[in-house]
């Protein structure tokens, strides 16, 4: 079982304006001539930890991180004015030629393995491997299962707290109905509803229960719902349902790892096999005895893993 590198403390971080509203807070570490590593963090809205940098040896990967468009650091935080899917494409491309890297391996897990496979699919010719995690590909039967219906069934304890702040005459529509209260101009309702929304995802990461974990979903309780809610009302603002499954053939040559827990409540493990299907090349790695979080011991070993093991080639 490997453990994560240790922690690196020797961090580059600057800002990059990328419009004449949003900044955003990149961090480089590692190696400077080293292999170029892109993390991409989940969400969208959940932003960095100093923990992501320890998943790639600092001796051979120049390991890149930002928090994307209202998340962490970046500003103005919790912003959803021009925060769109394709806002965050056109920002990592920014960065990439900000920091004159030509082809980088793409490392996403949940949200950031969404972000990773539609970058992939629209720059090919920029990516020199993927690692995804946690596989969601953003279909509306994904956003149904965990924010209406299916989820709900395996933590009806947890879901309770989650249904509480949503009067019964709306609760068909449960995304619906904390859109309007994460957008309200009543801050006291846009708290309560921020806290109840990243409090489920919280309770329901982990294969095992973990107060550690659950106390960091409050924490960016207000970036993580309103940003999360905000495009998955918008279906990730994507032309069309299913959109990186019907585009997948056009990452099926580049070399893929594929990571996801067996008992992953948040995105269920079918996600991964639809995503392996189309893509017959990528290594598909089903971890026994996890969940969905990135920091459980069995996804954990298997991300240093993939990384050692690229670095390798």
């Amino acid at each position: 079982m490997r453990e994560l590198y240790p922690e690196i403390n020797k961090v580059k971080s600057y800002h990059i304006k990328v419009s004449a509203l949003h900044t955003l807070y990149v961090e480089e570490c590692g190696n400077p001539k080293g292999i170029p590593a892109l993390f991409l963090h989940g969400g969208p809205g959940a932003g960095l930890s100093p923990n992501h940098r320890r998943f790639f040896n600092p001796e051979k990967y120049r390991i890149i991180l930002f928090d994307q468009r209202g998340a962490g650091k970046s500003k103005p935080y919790a912003e959803l004015r021009e925060n769109t899917l394709w806002d965050l494409i056109s920002d990592i491309e920014v960065i990439r030629q900000k920091l004159k890297v030509s082809k980088w391996l793409v490392f996403g897990g949940s949200w950031g393995s969404t972000l990773a496979l539609t970058y992939a699919i629209n720059h090919p010719e920029r990516v020199l491997h993927l690692i995804v995690r946690g596989i969601f590909l953003c279909r509306h039967e994904e956003i149904l299962w965990f924010y209406q219906s299916g989820a709900h069934q395996i933590f009806p304890d947890q879901w309770k707290s989650y249904e509480a702040v949503i009067p019964a005459s709306e609760r068909h529509d449960m995304l619906g109905a904390y859109y309007r209260r994460l957008t309200s101009s009543d801050k006291k309702m846009r708290l309560e509803a921020a806290k109840a929304w990243s409090q489920w995802e919280g309770a329901t990461i982990c294969l095992k229960p973990d107060a550690k974990v659950f106390h960091e979903f409050g924490e960016i309780a207000v970036s993580l719902a309103r940003i999360e809610c905000h495009y998955f009302m918008h279906n990730c603002f994507y032309p069309e349902d299913n959109y990186i499954l019907n585009n997948a053939h056009k990452i099926q040559h580049l070399s893929t790892d594929i990571i996801h827990g067996r008992y992953d409540i948040v995105c269920p493990v079918k996600n991964a096999f639809d995503l392996k299907e189309r893509l017959p090349r990528a290594k598909l790695f089903v971890i026994a005895d996890a969940g969905h979080a990135a920091f459980e011991p069995g996804i954990r070993s298997a991300l240093v893993e993939a990384t050692d093991r690229y670095k390798k080639k």
